[in-house]
């Protein structure tokens, strides 16, 4: 068999894509991926949970989430491309890596966007009380469809939007939270301010147990900050732009995620939260502003649709990469005259109108069980990303490469360091009962699958690689 890892120095899914994202656009599709749901709407259940110590997870996964989009900004300055990973996990590691990182990181986007098309559906109910969930979740992926359908401009546009949006709203609360910590505003009877912290059990006031034991959902929040990289392959001066958006990440999870979580714990009792509810919701209904639940539930709507817009744009990128190594259906890698890779963009909204059917018949446990599933799909990626740049440093010792200059500081000890990182993240899921415990079940039966997978298109793997040698 011809090694495709000679063959393949340029990835045959790159061609025809039109180079229509801005830079302003990637630095928001790179804002946008860092905040999601998981901030607007997660973080209440994890504040009651952890409390303070909150601040400190999301520090410590924000580390490791920026060492992970260092490792992959590194791998897009070597050659930026829009099968991304998995373009890379073949360039370095062959195809059936490529093949596995690829169906695994569908796997991540079809079960969030379950999820999101879910919360989309909840967040719309907020309004309309008495439309049955499954209308809105249809209602929010058409709308998204379509946008992806027509050209990457338009999908990068709706994006930088959406995170606009987002930005704002959080910006906005900062700004509000800092003048009543200032002006000594008193919340709901309390005084505002770091004694707080003190007087109602300090940074741990459950223990340090509970506050590990969210580590998993807290990296869920970060998924999609890999988006960059995807994007690069339509972005018009990669090279020029990635950095300045890969670098960006790292303060912007200390600014909206560690500042966030401070200033919420300062303003109120970590206990006085409720998981139900956004606690930005539940901090602004305090203070008396008018209508704080309308407007964070627009808010959080536009999440849940930029996440479902990224996850159709992202897996049609990647679909077509394996497509075009023989690795996925050949219908995954048509493309339209505007350069939109339709054919792996319908099929992952198929997987969503699953979504809407789910809503139908288990309105409650399709969420939960999706984000897991979901988070499978994330550990696996991140340690790909972090094994492919490992590859890079050690063919660029052999002289086999260049590394470009802009590299993952402090390699190969971030590398290893935060594979450590995600595999404990991957033990710690099966105290999640039962959410986390049937995930961790369901490997086996996610490798036999994707080994099942391996056989079925090997064959053609193998026909495309002499095709491409010749």
């Amino acid at each position: 068999m011809t090694n495709t890892s000679e063959i393949v120095a340029v990835d045959d899914g790159d061609a025809g894509y039109h180079k229509g994202l801005k830079s302003r656009q990637v630095q928001m599709i790179a804002m946008g991926g860092a905040i999601g749901t998981g901030l607007f709407l997660g973080a209440s259940g994890r504040l009651v949970t952890a409390g303070p110590s909150l601040a400190i997870v999301y520090a410590v996964a924000g580390v490791f989430a920026f060492f992970v989009v260092r490792a992959m900004g590194e791998l897009v300055m070597h050659r930026p491309s829009s099968g991304s990973f998995v373009s890379y996990s073949r360039e370095f590691l062959g195809e059936k890596s490529a093949f596995f990182v690829g169906w695994m990181y569908f796997l991540n986007w079809a079960c969030s966007g379950v999820a999101d098309v879910t919360a989309a559906a909840k967040y719309v109910q907020f309004f309309w009380p008495d439309v049955p969930q499954w209308i809105p979740a249809l209602g929010a992926l058409v709308l998204v469809l379509a946008v992806n359908m027509v050209s990457v401009t338009l999908f990068g546009e709706l994006e930088f939007w959406f995170a606009a949006v987002k930005v704002l709203a959080l910006v906005a609360f900062m700004v509000t939270a800092i003048v009543v910590l200032i002006s000594r505003t008193p919340v709901n009877g309390n005084v505002t301010g770091p004694q707080l912290i003190v007087e109602h059990g300090g940074f741990f006031p459950n223990g340090l147990l509970p506050a590990v034991l969210i580590l998993q959902g807290v990296v869920f929040a970060y998924a999609a900050i890999e988006m960059v990289g995807v994007a690069a392959g339509e972005t018009a001066e990669p090279r020029k732009v990635i950095p300045k958006a890969v670098n960006s990440v790292g303060w912007r999870i200390a600014i909206f995620y560690v500042g966030s979580v401070l200033l919420l714990v300062m303003l109120m009792p970590s206990n006085s939260y409720d998981k139900n509810v956004s606690p930005f919701v539940t901090f602004l209904s305090s203070l008396g502003v008018p209508g704080a639940a309308g407007i964070m539930d627009i808010v959080v709507l536009t999440a849940a649709l930029s996440s479902v817009n990224s996850g159709l744009y992202s897996t049609g990128r990647i679909l077509r990469s394996l497509s075009a190594a023989g690795s996925a259906p050949r219908f995954l890698g048509v493309m339209s005259r505007g350069g939109v890779p339709y054919g792996g963009v319908l099929l992952t909204a198929c997987v969503y109108v699953l979504g809407v059917v789910l809503n139908l018949f288990v309105p409650g446990e399709s969420f939960e069980i999706a984000l897991n599933f979901s988070a499978l799909g994330i550990l696996s990626m991140w340690s790909m990303i972090m094994v492919c740049n490992l590859a890079l440093q050690r063919k660029a010792r052999r002289g086999e490469v260049e590394r470009p200059a802009y590299r993952l500081p402090w390699a190969p000890v971030t590398n290893y360091l935060t594979l450590g990182f995600l595999v404990l993240v991957l033990a710690l899921s099966y105290w999640d009962v039962p959410a986390g415990r049937i995930m961790i079940y369901s490997i086996p039966g996610v490798v036999l699958l994707l080994v099942l997978g391996w056989f079925a298109v090997r064959h053609r793997v193998r026909e495309v690689a002499v095709e491409h040698h010749h």
